[in-house]
């Protein structure tokens, strides 16, 4: 699970997320659910071309739905990741 694709999947732009990127630097990325701190900052220093400073996760387990039938289905588990990259770096997501 090396490759920076399948690590960081998907990037987060919630009005909080944008507000950690404008005051504190921060950028927060869906990314694979068994990729550690470590692999999460080398695939982003990897992808971005950026330099990382620290990383915050968290796993947000999936909710049950249920869609005219008795029986339950679940949305998927996900993990969070927030970046802080280091003074002077920025991504330009838009």
């Amino acid at each position: 699970m090396k490759d920076p694709q399948t690590i960081i999947q998907t990037i987060r732009l919630t009005e909080k997320a944008t507000m950690l990127g404008e005051t504190n630097n921060e950028y927060v990325f869906v990314v694979h659910p068994k990729a550690n701190k470590l692999e999460i900052k080398q695939a982003v220093e990897k992808h971005f071309g950026k330099k990382v400073e620290s990383v915050r996760t968290a796993n947000y387990a999936g909710k049950a739905r249920r869609e005219r039938r008795a029986d339950y289905g679940r949305t998927n588990h996900w993990k969070k990741a927030v970046v802080r990259l280091k003074e002077g770096e920025r991504l330009d997501l838009v």
